[in-house]
């Protein structure tokens, strides 16, 4: 909430500043601060000015980036179609009399079209391990991967009770066959094997676990200064993608775990928050949205939500086992195809096709 409040503020002062700036030179610039465009729409940018006052040059710039250049009083025509979505900033470096003067505004873009609904298919449902609060899913070399959560000294303000671990999980029994059990203070979040190799994200200790695939032997840790906590993990086979609780999805170096980009979600009402567990399924990323019964399909590229897979009918919160929680977890075996899903100290484990509606 603190971090929400900050950027809101930010927003403010940001639009006060470019109104008294509009009152002070006698310069405005359209489109109107806050304006929404769809992907792919033409934005018209143009500077306005006094009565018999005209430029010498125009400069400009989106996200401080120059974009274009003009010696008249024209209007600009942007394409947005290879644009990232979410808020844009448009400035124009009016040249006048050897001086220059910054106009500034915002749009917000938004994905062309809205997710394409879909729904499920359940193939085979698989015992799931009740102690484990799913953090991160994985499936490979024919055995689950699973990162559970909890905390036994809890810090302040954290009530989840419960070693965070990682496991090795044999899929027909749900039995446990490797397990190594984190510090009693830290939260384990999302995982990704990269070659031999585990790596672990944590919650508010800005740690990342690295483990040997096969022994658990823990390796190494390496300190993260992404996002505003570490949610979800996964990996394309080249780079890291990792979320925080945001509509913001990070790109990671495989190597250094430092940030090398980020793309926004949005759909086409808006953003799309609370990004949680994810799994990179034949080019796209596959994500829970915490607290809801639905899994998002973004483009890695764009940060546009491409689908929305309807789990509600799935594991309905009355038909749960008493200790079970929220939705979170899903793994792909890329031999196979086959799609795992299931959730915080679920008792089930569901490999499901999905289709549209």
């Amino acid at each position: 909430m603190k971090h929400k409040f900050k950027v809101l503020l930010a927003a403010v002062l940001f639009v006060c500043g470019c109104n008294e700036h509009k009152q002070d030179s006698g310069i405005s610039i359209s489109p109107e601060a806050g304006t929404t465009f769809k992907s792919g729409d033409n934005v018209e940018i143009k500077a306005h000015y006094p009565s018999g006052s005209k430029p010498d040059s125009v400069v400009y710039l989106i996200d401080s980036v120059k974009i274009a250049s003009k010696k008249d009083s024209s209007a600009l025509s942007l394409k947005t179609d290879t644009m990232p979505l979410g808020p844009r900033v448009i400035t124009a470096k009016v040249y006048q009399g050897g001086k220059s003067q910054d106009i500034s505004t915002n749009i917000v873009l938004l994905p062309a079209k809205p997710p394409v609904e879909y729904t499920y298919k359940v193939e085979k449902v698989f015992p799931h391990d009740t102690t484990s609060y799913t953090e991160g899913l994985l499936f490979e070399d024919g055995y689950l991967y699973e990162s559970g959560g909890g905390y036994l000294i809890p810090p302040a303000g954290q009530v989840i009770d419960g070693q965070s671990s990682l496991r090795k999980v044999d899929l027909t029994t749900g039995k446990v066959v490797k397990k190594v059990m984190l510090d009693p203070k830290v939260f384990g979040e999302g995982i990704s094997i990269i070659g031999d190799k585990i790596v672990q994200l944590t919650y508010l200790e800005k740690i990342i676990y690295v483990y040997d695939k096969n022994t658990f032997k823990l390796l190494s840790t390496a300190p993260f200064n992404v996002g505003v906590e570490g949610w979800g993990m996964c990996f394309d086979g080249k780079k890291l993608y990792m979320d925080d609780k945001t509509n913001r999805i990070f790109f990671l170096d495989k190597n250094t775990y430092r940030q090398t980009g980020y793309i926004d979600v949005f759909d086409d009402k808006g953003a799309v928050n609370e990004i949680n567990e994810l799994e990179y399924i034949d080019g796209k990323l596959y994500a829970n949205v915490f607290t809801k019964d639905e899994i998002i399909v973004i483009d890695p590229k764009t940060g546009a939500v491409l689908e929305r897979i309807d789990l509600s009918n799935l594991y309905p919160e009355d038909k749960r086992n008493p200790e079970a929680n929220v939705l979170n977890g899903i793994a792909y075996d890329k031999a196979t195809g086959r799609i795992f899903i299931t959730g915080k100290k679920w008792n089930k484990l569901f490999q499901v096709s999905f289709m549209k509606k």
